[in-house]
């Protein structure tokens, strides 16, 4: 299914300083220097929605550049990344543009690997929208899109990572949307599955988008209990796949839209975590996924789906070459004529249109 020639492309990575750059302090964790069993008595100290979110505090307190990505992508040809915004926090609107430039500086080429885009930060709610999206433009020519996070959970106890509830449909979000369409950008979008219909409803109100729906619009919850009511028995995660099959394929129907392969190993889908330094193993990892996976496909089809790692967010459970491995085995055991063709698209085709990479094939 696979040639040695073909070189990959991930959709969708963070990068970051915990000793320079400026995120959320319950993502930093500083003083990152601390030592693994200091650092899990402050986490013990974070909200249960943080804790299942974040799973393993040693992943996110420490710096994760160029230099850590490669260690962990090690044996997969990985020649161009995607970096995808990690919730900068600093005064005023304009802070997230200094991350675009920060992350434009850092040194990706050695050994071959090349920063192909960035997708940036930015809030359609604000008045200054339209301002903040051009000084994004203006510090790196790699700027190909927007992500704004509207994962909002109605379990207090599953982390949400915005405060307003239904984000995407609420009516300055989608008046100032019309500023990020003038531009011809891409839009980049995390919800949690119940509000896969507001994706829809934003796709159809602004065909001209393309909307990248990362996380697979995760179904938090369908592999195992998480928070204080989501996932608790075999019949309600029965009833959240059913939910998301149904809503993620409403999603489909709109050809603007495009699904990342990203967010199987997150921590609030319920995965039980391996050892600390340790992943999921391959197979069972993949027969875990394999009914995400293959519905995705199914509804959305290779073109309009890709893969990104997520790295280092997805590390509690697997590293990318887990992943990496076991969404290749479903692809193979499809069985379908389309299978390299299929790999291909995930792989690397996918997101070298979306983006505008242009990424060369050897």
């Amino acid at each position: 299914m696979t040639n040695n020639t073909f070189r990959m492309v991930d959709s969708h990575i963070h990068q970051w300083d915990p000793h320079s750059t400026p995120r959320d302090w319950r993502l930093n964790l500083t003083p990152a220097r601390l030592l693994p069993p200091v650092l899990d008595l402050g986490f013990k100290l974070l909200s249960r929605a943080d804790r299942e979110s974040i799973a393993d505090p040693v992943y996110l307190a420490k710096p994760y550049l160029p230099e850590q990505y490669r260690a962990d992508i090690d044996g997969l040809q990985i020649d161009t990344v995607v970096h995808v915004e990690s919730g900068w926090r600093g005064r005023g609107e304009f802070a997230s543009v200094d991350e675009t430039r920060w992350i434009a500086s850092l040194p990706f080429e050695p050994d071959g690997l090349r920063l192909g885009a960035i997708v940036a930060a930015a809030d359609p709610t604000s008045p200054n929208f339209a301002q903040v999206l051009d000084a994004h433009l203006d510090a790196s020519p790699l700027v190909r899109g927007i992500r704004s996070i509207a994962a909002h959970h109605q379990d207090k106890a599953v982390r949400s990572w915005t405060s307003v509830y239904r984000l995407l449909v609420q009516p300055r979000f989608l008046d100032g949307f019309a500023k990020l369409a003038e531009r011809k950008l891409t839009f980049d979008t995390w919800v949690y599955a119940h509000d896969l219909p507001d994706v829809a409803e934003l796709a159809i109100r602004y065909p001209e988008v393309t909307i990248v729906l990362d996380n697979i619009g995760t179904p938090a919850g369908v592999f195992g209990p998480v928070g204080r009511s989501t996932g608790r028995s075999e019949a309600e995660r029965r009833a959240l796949l059913a939910a998301w099959r149904d809503d993620l394929a409403a999603v489909a129907q709109q050809p603007n839209v495009v699904v990342k392969l990203t967010g199987l190993a997150l921590p609030v889908l319920g995965h039980r975590l391996p050892l600390r330094g340790t992943s999921v193993p391959v197979a069972e990892l993949a027969e875990r996924v394999a009914p995400l996976v293959d519905f995705a496909l199914d509804q959305f089809g290779s073109t309009r789906t890709m893969w990104g790692s997520n790295s280092p967010m997805e590390k509690p459970v697997s590293d990318p070459r887990g992943v990496v491995e076991a969404i290749r085995s479903i692809i193979a055991e499809r069985q379908n004529d389309r299978s390299a063709s299929e790999h291909d698209d995930v792989f690397g085709r996918t997101a070298e249109r979306v983006y505008g990479l242009n990424a060369s094939r050897s």
